[in-house]
């Protein structure tokens, strides 16, 4: 994570978490985080094919344009970075895991800026994985941001964040009654610190991509 927003976020995700897989929909505050709101976001996983927006703060909507409630957030992007993006959406959910991803937004007429996408997993009514917390902010803010409509969207990078370290076989066994099935893959990892901690990052997918 390399926004301020986005490690804001995070550390306001992770202090609600505390020792749990992750916080619960209803323990997030707007209040508490009122200054990012419309950077921010709300996603809802119908299915593993289907994660659409339920809010969308008004600097995203205006960045690219439209008003992404309801909208699936896979239908976003092109067929190869939407099968990107659903494994490691899977895995997120599976796993309790943080996504982080850079995207690299297009207007018709050439404008490019890239933006930093944060996924932060959140329970609803029961134990499972069901909502997502994240924020989606530009790298740079040109003059031009949010009058010229991004219309066009590429998954340039992708990492994923076990705060507490990837769980083991055992952890995984424990919560399989309650999370979503998927395919573990082996992965080189890369220690990240921020904020007194330190992490293990995977890189997503089965070859390595570019690093933040």
């Amino acid at each position: 994570m390399i926004d301020p927003v986005s490690q804001t976020l995070f550390a306001y995700w992770n202090r609600l978490r505390g020792d749990r897989l992750a916080p619960k929909r209803f323990e997030i505050e707007p209040s508490a985080i009122a200054a990012f709101l419309p950077d921010t976001f709300i996603l809802e996983r119908i299915d593993a094919r289907t994660i659409r927006f339920r809010l969308a703060g008004t600097r995203i909507s205006e960045a690219f344009g439209v008003d992404f409630r309801g909208v699936n957030l896979f239908d976003l992007f092109e067929p190869g970075d939407r099968s990107t993006l659903q494994r490691e959406m899977t895995l997120i959910t599976a796993e309790g895991a943080v996504g982080v991803f850079q995207i690299g937004a297009e207007s018709a007429t050439g404008y490019s800026v890239a933006f930093e996408f944060l996924v932060l997993p959140l329970t609803h009514t029961g134990s499972s994985i069901e909502r997502f917390l994240g924020s989606c902010t530009p790298l740079e803010r040109p003059c031009w941001l949010g009058d010229v409509p991004l219309t066009r969207r590429k998954l340039v990078s992708h990492s994923v964040v076990w705060p507490d370290g990837r769980p083991t076989s055992e952890d995984l066994v424990a919560l399989s009654h309650r999370q979503t099935p998927f395919l573990p893959t082996i992965r080189e990892a890369r220690i990240v610190k921020s904020d007194r901690r330190q992490f293990r990052v995977y890189d997503g997918g089965l070859h390595r991509r570019q690093e933040d």
